[in-house]
Formats: structure tokens, sequence, C-alpha cells
């Protein structure tokens, strides 16, 4: 996965907006209900004010997936937070194929996979298919008392701690591209 493969990727995928529409009424409503009751927080809003460096983050996505109902409108919430600075944009996994089956995950299809690139599309990051906070919430729900999760957050605080995961994601490509030192050449800093 080249720079100029990512780049033709990211330039056939869709902003978030003009993805959600390519789903059902249903499915449309979903992603707008988790849109809604995610928010960030003062301090949230305030860090991704303070990014410098140009970053994309392409996500491979199936507009049906439950796991991507629950996050990837969390990623739209923080590339928001700075639109000069975040450009967020998604790409149905069976659409493109030549890119989902570069990123299985344990050996499967997972989605959503959520690609982080420079400006110029070199590869920083791949994350997926669900942040910690999710799978804790996924475990304790699934696993019962036979799997001790004395460290899950709380149900309620799921939606909360799984965007604060994202969110410490961006964070740390925004750091690595900071002290990039190809980046801190040509920007001179």
């Amino acid at each position: 996965m080249n720079a100029s493969f990512l780049a033709q990727k990211f330039a056939a995928a869709l902003p978030y907006d003009a993805y959600v529409r390519t789903g059902t009424e249903e499915q449309q409503r979903r992603w707008r209900q988790v849109y809604d009751a995610a928010q960030l927080t003062a301090d949230q809003r305030r860090l991704l004010t303070t990014f410098r460096r140009d970053m994309k983050v392409l996500i491979v996505s199936g507009i049906w997936c439950g796991d991507c109902v629950q996050q990837c409108p969390l990623l739209q919430r923080c590339a928001e937070g700075n639109r000069e600075q975040i450009e967020l944009r998604l790409l149905d996994r069976d659409e493109h194929r030549d890119l989902s089956q570069k990123l299985r995950i344990n050996a499967g299809d997972r989605v959503p996979v959520a690609l982080f690139l420079a400006e110029d599309c070199e590869l920083c990051s791949v994350a997926g298919d669900r942040t910690l906070s999710r799978y804790r919430a996924l475990a304790a729900k699934q696993l019962g008392a036979a799997c001790p999760l004395a460290i899950a957050p709380p149900e309620q605080g799921e939606l909360a701690a799984t965007l604060q995961d994202w969110l410490d994601e961006f964070e740390r490509i925004q750091l690595m591209l900071l002290l990039s030192a190809r980046l801190r050449q040509k920007y001179g800093d």
C-alpha cells in the first residue's frame, strides 16, 4: 500500500455525509442517531484545534455494519473538530476489495478500519475494527461473569470512552506528523 495507491483510494472515497446517504432510510437513521449522541467535550474540541499538520483519514466501512454505525460517527466528530487540518472520507469495503483485502484483521474482512495518512497519503497508522473501550463493552455483554472485567467502562460511558479512544489515535498521529523529520524539513520547523 504505497502513497499513490492510497491517494487513489482517498480520491474515490466519499465525505461522511455523502457516504451515509448511500444507506437505506433505516441505516441513515441509525448513523444519525449515534452521530447526534456523540459530542466532543470542550477539552476535546480545544485539543483538536491545536493540530497544525494536515492529516487524512480513510475509513473502510460498510453502511450496513453495526460496528461502523457505532464508531464512524465518532471519527467524523473528531474530524469536525479541526476541518482545516483533518479530512475524513469513507469507502465501502465490498466495492474496494483491492484495498480491503490488504487490511484483513485476524484473517477476517473486519470493518471499520481507519487508515491515518499524512498530507501526501503516506500511511501513518491502521486502526480497527474496534477500539479497546468498544471491545471491553462487547466482552462485558457477551462473556458475562465468566470473564472478569473490572476495568471495563460502564455501559452508559461506552460512547464517550470509544470517542476518547479514537481521539487519542488522532492525537497520536498528529504528534507523529509534527515530529516527522521529513515534514519538519519540508516546513522548516
